[in-house]
């Protein structure tokens, strides 16, 4: 149609104009562009994503609407179930948890923030990065979440440990710290340390290495590298460098190592990414997947019942007390939350699912009316990394250029985030800013419009950011088989502890299970 003159962009919109919707549509339709009607078997998008084979319209009740409840709902709804999925909270999501301008965020003691963020602003205050090997890009391809880069590291980020004059750039501390580790060994095997290790050529070949990656110079010496970057950058002229390096005994005091080192890991390294516009996207495209006829929300579970053909959950909701009957039941809550709730599960169960033991996490989104971590300091995206109670700094990864912009004040664990989480918000801002300004200056405590934090330990019906177990034998393995027809789900039941993608794994391993039983029992 290009080659008429017209495009068919162009043709829809002039339908459109002349006839309305109804009228764009069938036109549409006719070009073969319209969405045709859904087939009654899922046919996957692509060749490798899930799917359970054969149907069975047998009822479940999934107890939870976090991300592993929601695509335990949402497998099984492919494959002809009829699920009904129970939330005490009044969202989906669980600490899948993105807060925008108008939310509001309560904690078991009564305390509510009103999140006050401008359009377009948002905080993930649970989840915030996906590693690109892990599941829970394959559900953004399949239910049409799009995805951006996530700037996991960043070489203009900061690093600062209590005990140092001044942050120092990432890059500057990974370029001392590896510079001096070639020294050291590059010395040390012309000394000879290593003949019995190595042939003549081998250690040519690791001289040669080493003075590559440490950018040390002919004599074996770190002397400093432009890698460590300039005070003024080199443009028309040549620039001018940073001063050289403190000694070897000054850069390991500093403790640079901890953190030069963190996206090492498998689940850490680059590129990662996020979903456009908030973690949340893919808890929301899951919840439409499912059926709002299917997700019950406000309503608390106050017993589980495994019968010999059934289950029967006992909730409250906002219409009162009533009984739920399934085949089968997904308990898809924190297990410390799951073990408290009375009924038919064995001992064994109970004290298995008291077993892990929750982590306090706690985050903060601080709010800015200007960008000055891009403005003034050269820092779009990536995490800066501190010995300080606050952890890390978080710069978001969107947005760039924008007027407005938020900054992920701490992100903390364990003892430093049940001290956060046990103050106001007012004073875990006031430390926040406080703590953080050692790193940035003044400008770091001015110019706040709005900001909200989050205490997972205080979250009502989550209470922990994650768990973490003392093993991954006895009540681990315990828990990954059913109690009857009570069937259990979660990150927690996976070595991905924290990532949705757990959650997705676990249901994976879950559905599949309770298919293959389903199908026995009705043929």
């Amino acid at each position: 149609m290009r080659d008429k003159g017209i495009t068919r962009r162009a043709l829809l919109v002039g339908v459109g104009a002349a006839g309305g919707a109804g009228a764009m549509y069938a036109a549409m339709g006719a070009l073969g562009l319209a969405p045709g009607e859904q087939r009654a078997e899922f046919a996957p998008p692509q060749a490798s994503d899930f799917r359970l084979r054969g149907a069975s319209a047998a009822k479940v009740v999934v107890l939870g609407a976090g991300v592993a409840g929601l695509t335990c709902a949402y497998e099984l709804g492919k494959a002809g179930y009829h699920c009904t999925v129970i939330e005490a909270r009044d969202r989906v999501g669980g600490r899948s948890l993105t807060v925008r301008g108008g939310d509001t965020v309560s904690e078991l003691n009564g305390a509510t923030q009103t999140a006050e963020f401008g359009e377009g602003v948002y905080f993930n205050a649970g989840p915030g990065r996906i590693a690109q090997w892990m599941v829970a890009l394959d559900y953004c391809r399949e239910l049409g979440v799009p995805i951006e880069t996530f700037v996991n590291n960043n070489a203009s980020a900061y690093i600062y440990n209590q005990g140092m004059a001044a942050p120092v750039r990432a890059r500057t501390a990974r370029a001392d710290l590896y510079g001096y580790i070639a020294e050291l060994l590059a010395k040390a095997t012309d000394a000879g340390a290593l003949d019995r290790r190595l042939t003549p050529d081998d250690k040519e070949r690791l001289l040669e290495f080493l003075r590559r990656f440490g950018d040390i110079g002919p004599r074996n010496t770190y002397e400093g590298s432009q890698r460590r970057g300039f005070q003024v950058y080199p443009a028309v002229g040549e620039g001018t460098p940073l001063p050289g390096p403190g000694p070897l005994a000054q850069v390991l005091s500093s403790g640079v190592g901890r953190a030069v080192t963190v996206d090492f890991g498998f689940e850490q390294a680059m590129p990662m990414f996020q979903p456009v516009g908030g973690m949340d996207a893919i808890v929301r495209a899951l919840a439409d997947a499912v059926g709002d006829d299917r997700l019950r929300l406000g309503t608390r579970v106050t017993k589980i019942t495994s019968l010999a053909d059934g289950v029967e959950v006992e909730v409250r909701g906002p219409g009162g007390a009533e009984v739920v009957r399934a085949a089968y039941c997904i308990a898809a809550l924190p297990p410390h939350l799951l073990a408290k709730i009375p009924g038919s599960l064995p001992a064994d169960v109970r004290a298995a699912l008291a077993t892990p033991r929750p982590v306090a996490t706690g985050k903060i989104g601080l709010e800015y009316g200007r960008r000055w971590w891009e403005l003034e300091d050269r820092i779009y995206g990536g995490i800066t990394e501190t010995d300080l109670d606050i952890t890390h700094i978080w710069y978001p990864s969107y947005g760039y250029h924008g007027t407005r912009g938020l900054v992920v004040g701490y992100y903390n664990t364990e003892e430093h985030a049940a001290a956060y989480g046990a103050m106001t918000h007012r004073d875990r801002l006031r430390r926040a800013l406080t703590q953080g300004k050692k790193i940035h200056g003044e400008k770091y405590r001015t110019g706040v419009l709005s900001s909200v934090s989050v205490a997972w330990e205080r979250q009502p019906h989550i209470e922990g950011g994650w768990v973490r177990w003392p093993s991954f034998t006895g009540a681990f393995e315990l828990l990954q088989r059913p109690a009857g027809r009570v069937y259990f789900a979660g990150d927690w039941l996976t070595h991905l502890i924290a990532w949705q993608a757990g959650a997705m794994e676990s249901a994976r391993r879950v559905v599949t299970d309770l298919h293959k039983r389903a199908l026995t029992e009705t043929t």
